[in-house]
């Protein structure tokens, strides 16, 4: 017999876009493509995606399970490039599911500058927006 849950992954979607900031697609590629110093581009996709499809020029990879740990000054795993409060921090996955959890999270933890593109990384091609390799990691 398969488990009843309270709530799907689509109510948890549901629940976190009533909530977040989403910009369209076209609004996120005009921020990219007009250099805005102010933007932070956040690839939260799994590093086996960015390998295979790319990853939005000049972003930083944040893996899903580590954005609450390296967005809070209080982990001992905080990344400093994280916490600009001058900055947009525009997170992004696949489809934009990932990505809504991702943010309502921050905005559970009070992080006011996150926001997340409707149609995520896969809307971002379709649209035309620029794609790049993941830069190798350094050794």
């Amino acid at each position: 017999m398969a488990i009843k849950l309270k709530k799907g992954i689509k109510d948890l979607v549901a629940e976190a876009e009533a909530i977040i900031t989403t910009i369209s697609t076209d609004e996120a590629i005009k921020r990219h493509v007009n250099e805005d110093d102010n933007t932070v581009f956040v690839d939260i996709r799994d590093v086996r995606e960015l390998e295979r499809d790319g990853m939005v020029p000049g972003a930083v990879h944040v893996p899903r399970g580590m954005v609450e740990f390296w967005f809070d000054p209080e982990s001992p795993y905080h990344k400093e490039y994280l916490t600009d409060e001058d900055k947009t921090y525009v997170l992004y996955c696949a489809a934009a599911w990932r990505s809504a959890l991702s943010c309502k999270t921050l905005d559970d933890m009070g992080f006011p500058n996150a926001v997340h593109f409707a149609e995520g990384f896969n809307g971002w091609k379709q649209a035309g927006g620029p794609v790049a390799q993941r830069p190798s990691r350094k050794k």
